[in-house]
C-alpha cells in the first residue's frame, strides 16, 4: 500500500496528481506532511511542490471543464474533509480520461460528492462577511477573530480589500492559526506566534485598544438591545440564522 505526503497547499496537491500521472503511481491514501500515517503496512512517497508541474494540471483542468467547476475543485480542496486529496485524485482523472465534460454527470459518486462539499464550503465563506466583527485596536488596525468550519479565509480577503481599503487590518482563523493582514496595499498571510489575543473569544486587554473601541462595543450592545421586539423573539430561528459556534466573536453577544 502506498500512502503519499504533500505540503498541504493546493499546488502541493496539484503537483501530486501530476506526480501519478508521470510516476504511474496509485495511492490508498494521500496525507499532508503534518499527518502521521496509521497504515501498518504501507509505505510513503513525499512529493514536493512544483509550480510548473502544478500550472500543467491546473491549465489542463481548465481547458477541459469550466472555470467555475475548476472553482468548486478549489472550493473541496479547502473543505479539509477526511479524504478530500483522493476524492480530488480520483475526479481530476475522471476529467481527464474521458471524452466528454463529466461536470453536470451527477449518477457519478465522485461528481455528486465534489458538489456538495464544495456547496457547504461556499455557503460557510458567505458567512464570514455576515460574522465578523472587527475591534479597532491602538495600533489603529481593526482586529477580528474568526473559527470557519472551513478554510475559508482565502475566498473572502478580496471582498474585505474592496469593502475596508481605506483601513489596515486582520482576520484572524483561530482554529488553523493563521489569518491575513491588510496594509492599505497587500494582503499577506500572517502567523501568531504569541499573542495577546483571547482565542476564545476573539478579545483582548482595553489597553490594547483604541480610545474609543470600548465607546463603540457598547453602543453596539445598547443598539442591538434596543432593536430587540422581545414579543416577536423566535429563538429557534434565531439560532438557525445565526449558529452559536459564531456567537463567542460578536461583541453583541457578549453579556
Amino acid at each position: 500500500m502506498m500512502t503519499i505526503k504533500y505540503d498541504g497547499t493546493f499546488e502541493g496537491l496539484l503537483t501530486l496528481i501530476f506526480e501519478c500521472y508521470e510516476q504511474k503511481l496509485e495511492p490508498q491514501s494521500i496525507i499532508r506532511d503534518n499527518s502521521s500515517n496509521n497504515n501498518l503496512f504501507s509505505y510513503e512517497y513525499f512529493v514536493n511542490t512544483d509550480e510548473a508541474k502544478a500550472k500543467r494540471v491546473w491549465n489542463g483542468l481548465h481547458r477541459r471543464i469550466s472555470a467555475v467547476t475548476c472553482q468548486m475543485l478549489y472550493y473541496t480542496f479547502l473543505s479539509e474533509e477526511r479524504n478530500v486529496e483522493m476524492l480530488i485524485l480520483h475526479y481530476v482523472r475522471k476529467v481527464f480520461a474521458s471524452n466528454i465534460t463529466i461536470e453536470a454527470n451527477f449518477g457519478d459518486a465522485d461528481v455528486l460528492e465534489m458538489k456538495k462539499i464544495a456547496k457547504k464550503v461556499n455557503k460557510e465563506a458567505g458567512r464570514v462577511p455576515m460574522f465578523v466583527r472587527f475591534q479597532k485596536t491602538a495600533d489603529d488596525i481593526y482586529y477580528a477573530s474568526y473559527d470557519p468550519q472551513y478554510n475559508v479565509l482565502p475566498l473572502v480577503t478580496k471582498h474585505f480589500e474592496e469593502r475596508f481599503a481605506d483601513q489596515r487590518w486582520i482576520i484572524y482563523d483561530t482554529r488553523r492559526n493563521f489569518g491575513y493582514y491588510y496594509d492599505l496595499k497587500t494582503t499577506s498571510e500572517i502567523r501568531f506566534g504569541e499573542s495577546k489575543v483571547n482565542t476564545a473569544d476573539g478579545s483582548f486587554a482595553e489597553e490594547f485598544m483604541a480610545a474609543e473601541e470600548k465607546i463603540f462595543q457598547e453602543l453596539w450592545k445598547n443598539y442591538f438591545s434596543a432593536i430587540c421586539i422581545r414579543e416577536r423573539l423566535n429563538p429557534k430561528l434565531h439560532v438557525q440564522l445565526l449558529p452559536k459556534r459564531f456567537w463567542k466573536y460578536l461583541i453583541e453577544k457578549q453579556a
